[in-house]
């Protein structure tokens, strides 16, 4: 399905502010479509010569939430011309909203046709003259149910009438807040009318609700809402901040959406000026009573909060158990001994290294690419070839779980202390050693195929033994490797002779859920 932008570029001349527009209202006309209880199509002409009547075509829908849509099919990228789209034309042309005509019948449904021209102009300057219409809102209202209208009804139609003309004369929807990504208030989530004055004019029974959660007991009508709001707030601040913003909006602005909070409740807000015309009319207050929500989130912050702490303490203790088996190893004269502690001081703080990056992470997941750039340093400080050994990483491990990156640190950091000691002989080992203007290299190497991580720690030393069995083999480091990696990362690995000399081991793990 093609998006807004697409279907406006390659059939009409609209500017790109004016597809700006465009998605703004379809953005935001939402609301317009609960309170009129109807369909809402977006219709641009297409261009060309000009036809009479033109013909239009759809770039977006919506249905109301509050209705039965006069739609069961989406109408996105269908071109209609004729008399099918006389009333498009006419509000089109003569600039203005055509609500004649009779109903019509899709199907067995009928319905009843308003079109609503679409300009653009900055809502912060009514004085600005007006563009010329760049599209048309098509307003379909499913006519099947059709039956004497309630109190809410009427003060929703009245609002959307409001909005419709707003659209009509540019100052509809409002203009974007640069870092507002909290979701607004709908229709049904409550919705209080002010008159120029500020005082309730209708308040929908779920507002009613909503105030009494912030403890007004009594009815909302005939209240100022910018002093009750004020003074139900729990903080000061926060209520002459919301009192502002409900003034803010009676004198044309559009204000940023807010919280009140009290007695423990939460209720978000969204003040939106009426001008019909240009002319302050009043302001439309959407509610919503969100207090289970915000303690929900406060409750997983709290959990999240609990469990870097318990990372952190973890990294900590892993760290003071390294320290201590480092002054044991100090401590021992029995050289095979002080390398067996030695490798366990390794062993533990690559862990340790693990918890630190989930202590400073908001999930159970890491960036695995530090921890292992901070593993191969450590690697490089084992060497005792009298050449310098380097070790450097070509692809990105990513962002991995923590169940996996426990292991496969551990993995790597035996993989590469195995390629630093074993690979790179110390001089009195070998009578011929590599040429220190060579040295030795050790490369790790990482790539995501098909949900698998697929690792190699390849070098260019002296290669495996002759007769060299990996599942075989006695040495604790090897041990740990192939346990870990068929076992808790349940992935396969081999241990192999490189084709131009050296040694290189292939992990691959999967990265399904487990």
């Amino acid at each position: 399905m093609s998006t807004l932008r697409d279907l406006a570029e390659e059939h009409t001349g609209l500017s790109p502010a004016d597809i700006d527009h465009l998605h703004r209202i379809a953005g935001d006309w939402q609301l317009l479509s609960d309170l009129s209880f109807a369909d809402l199509l977006l219709w641009v002409p297409i261009k060309g010569e000009p036809r009479r009547p033109r013909e239009f075509l759809c770039v977006a829908q919506v249905r109301p939430t509050t209705a039965p849509t006069a739609y069961q099919d989406d109408q996105v990228g269908k071109i209609v011309g004729g008399p099918e789209v006389a009333h498009l034309d006419v509000a089109i042309t003569q600039e203005r909203i055509w609500r004649e005509g009779d109903p019509v019948w899709y199907g067995d449904t009928p319905a009843r046709h308003e079109a609503i021209p679409v300009r653009l102009r900055d809502a912060t300057d009514l004085e600005e003259a007006l563009s010329e219409v760049i599209a048309v809102i098509g307003r379909d209202t499913n006519l099947s149910t059709a039956r004497t209208p309630s109190q809410l009804e009427l003060n929703y139609l009245t609002t959307a009438d409001d909005l419709a003309q707003m659209v009509a004369d540019g100052t509809f929807p409002p203009p974007r807040i640069p870092g507002e990504i909290t979701s607004a208030p709908r229709v049904g989530d409550g919705l209080i009318r002010l008159d120029a004055s500020g005082k309730v004019t209708y308040a929908s029974p779920n507002a009613q609700s909503a105030y009494r959660r912030l403890g007004f007991n009594a009815h909302l009508v005939g209240e100022e809402l910018a002093k009750l709001s004020s003074r139900l707030s729990g903080d000061p601040l926060e209520g002459n901040d919301a009192a502002e913003r409900i003034l803010a909006s009676l004198r044309g602005e559009f204000p940023a959406r807010m919280e009140v909070e009290a007695r423990g409740a939460t209720v978000l807000t969204r003040a939106l000026p009426l001008l019909p015309a240009g002319v302050p009319i009043g302001a439309l207050v959407l509610v919503r009573d969100v207090t289970e929500v915000r303690r929900r989130e406060r409750a997983l912050m709290t959990k999240d909060a609990t469990i870097r702490e318990i990372h952190h303490r973890v990294k900590n203790n892993l760290q003071t158990v390294a320290a201590l088996l480092r002054l044991q190893a100090r401590r021992v004269d029995a050289p095979e001994a002080r390398m067996a502690l030695e490798e366990s001081v390794r062993r533990v703080a690559s862990i340790a290294l693990v918890h630190e990056t989930l202590s400073m992470s908001s999930d159970e997941a890491v960036e695995f690419d530090g921890i292992v750039d901070r593993v191969a340093s450590a690697a490089t400080e084992v060497a005792t070839t009298g050449s310098p050994v380097k070790i450097r990483r070509e692809g990105t491990f990513g962002v991995l779980p923590a169940e996996i990156a426990t292991s496969l640190v551990m993995v790597l950091n035996e993989l590469l202390i195995n390629a630093v000691e074993h690979g790179f002989p110390a001089p009195d080992e070998d009578a011929d050693p590599q040429p220190p203007e060579i040295g030795g290299e050790v490369v790790v190497s990482a790539h995501r195929f098909r949900k698998q991580l697929h690792v190699t720690v390849a070098d260019n030393g002296r290669g495996l033994p002759e007769g060299f069995k990996f599942e075989g083999s006695n040495r604790l480091g090897l041990q740990i490797v192939r346990a870990l990696a068929t076992g808790e990362l349940r992935g396969s690995i081999e241990l192999r002779n490189r084709a131009g000399g050296g040694t290189e081991a292939v992990l691959v793990v999967p990265l399904g859920k487990r």
